[in-house]
């Protein structure tokens, strides 16, 4: 009997530690490192950093990334679809966040700095067309 349990709490840990890992195992293989990328206010010349590839911070601080970042409702809106999908979405979004993010800045009037060194690999990433 006891036997029993200890296979039987074997094969919920391999099953947890599936769908726990798998999201990093997946962005390493696909997806790769989160990459950096400078944005220049077009009107203000301001200057901020932006993001593509898959979000480790998200990943890793889930919801907290947006209210980081400035983005105070998404950040509140990320948190409700957390809490209703009892934190599974804390493991998809990490996959989507980034690009999400920069799509926002860049229709509200910030440009990628041609100068920056992940300039190209942006417009690659980003599908973005010249």
């Amino acid at each position: 009997m006891l036997e029993s349990a200890v296979d039987d709490f074997s094969f919920l840990f391999w099953i947890i530690a599936f769908f726990v890992l798998s999201p990093i195992v997946l962005g390493l293989l696909l997806l790769g490192l989160q990459k950096r990328v400078r944005l220049i206010h077009a009107s203000a010349g301001i200057a901020k950093n932006g993001y593509f590839g898959y979000s480790w911070s998200y990943l890793i601080f889930g919801w907290c990334v947006p209210i980081y970042r400035g983005e105070i409702g998404i950040g509140v809106l990320h948190l409700l679809i957390a809490l209703i999908s009892v934190g599974l979405s804390q493991l998809i979004f990490p996959f989507i966040y980034n690009r999400q993010y920069m799509n926002r800045m860049l229709t509200s009037g910030w440009l990628l700095d041609s100068t920056d060194p992940n300039y190209e690999l942006a417009l690659q990433r980003l599908d973005i067309v010249r």
